[in-house]
């Protein structure tokens, strides 16, 4: 930057103003690669698709007439209530695994870990087929005095355990393992602080789980059990093989009638493409509400972020006129 000159005034002081001349430019460093890359990407992601649309073997009709078939729709209904009812109950049970695995008493912490053990440590398919085949087992579930004749309540096994209830009890009893975990994990992430000012304050442990420790451990929980509802979507596919009638054994019912497997392989991909994205949805804004205390401001939102797209288009107020700060010299 140059010399300061020195500009005459009416009262004959002079009042120096810098020169910007001589300034220099900042240019912003170039990354051609950055863009290189991005149009390679977008010319492979254009060949797939179009060497996925324009293929022979594939029958796309057929695709968009199954895509809302009766059948196709009715196992998208059973998916949904499967996941959710297995989600909400294996929730509760995890919270109760929990709370059993931090407790001291050494039973209900042992009874906890082998719990997680057993229904971690097997394929959730076994677990699936053992709840469906458990009439081979126990012919009749009974209720009664044990070592006893004495018989309360008795009914056939497979008239109680249909395969839509062995499929929920499995569904249900293995997230819960999992689950349990990530509640467990959550609880340990809370300062070890707020549970010893819990209990100076006379609050009892359960009280002190419910309002101090779990609240601030949804911080943690919400993110992998978000990842757990999806899963759990995904997994409702493996029921096909107890015969419950959710999406994937529809499709594969009237595959097996019209011998066109890829394409209704494609509709239960759309379908399962489209309830993730849905239920995708309450984890981001559950996120951003128990993450309201760790961040000074939150990013905006999908719908913030549209709405400041259209508001910078319009015209805004004028720009206020610029003015030299300069310095006076005295006489």
């Amino acid at each position: 930057m140059s010399a300061p000159r020195n500009t005459p005034t009416l009262d004959g002081a002079t009042m120096p103003v810098l020169s910007t001349e001589d300034d220099v430019d900042a240019v912003p460093l170039r990354r051609p690669w950055r863009w290189i890359s991005a149009l390679v990407v977008i010319a492979l992601v254009v060949a797939f698709v179009y060497v996925f649309a324009t293929n022979k073997n594939l029958d796309w009709p057929v695709v968009g007439e199954f895509l809302f078939d009766p059948r196709i729709l009715s196992g998208v209904g059973l998916t949904l209530f499967i996941t959710l009812v297995s989600m909400v109950v294996s929730t509760l049970l995890a919270i109760i695994v929990a709370a059993m695995r931090l407790s001291s008493n050494p039973v209900l912490s042992g009874v906890a870990w082998f719990y997680v053990w057993a229904f971690r440590g097997t394929p959730v398919l076994v677990q699936i087929v053992l709840w469906g085949y458990l009439g081979l087992l126990f012919e009749k579930i009974t209720l009664g005095v044990p070592m006893t004749d004495v018989v309360f309540w008795s009914i056939d096994t497979n008239t109680l355990i249909t395969p839509l209830v062995a499929g929920l009890l499995a569904l249900t009893l293995n997230q819960a393992a999992y689950s349990s975990e990530i509640v467990r994990a959550g609880m340990v992430s809370v300062d070890e602080g707020q549970r010893e000012a819990a209990y100076s304050l006379g609050m009892s442990p359960l009280y002190t789980f419910r309002r101090v420790l779990l609240p601030q451990a949804m911080r943690v929980i919400i993110p992998p059990m978000g990842n757990e509802l999806i899963s759990m979507l995904k997994n409702t596919s493996l029921l096909s093989v107890i015969a419950v009638l959710e999406l994937y054994t529809q499709a594969s019912m009237i595959s097996a009638a019209n011998l066109k497997q890829v394409e209704l392989l494609i509709v239960v991909s759309i379908w399962y493409l489209f309830m993730t994205s849905v239920l995708s949805v309450p984890q981001y804004y559950l996120e951003r509400r128990f993450g309201r205390g760790t961040t000074r401001n939150l990013p905006p939102t999908p719908i913030q972020r549209v709405k400041a797209m259209f508001n910078s288009r319009k015209p805004g107020p004028a720009p206020a006129p610029e003015t030299n700060f300069v310095e006076v010299v005295g006489e």
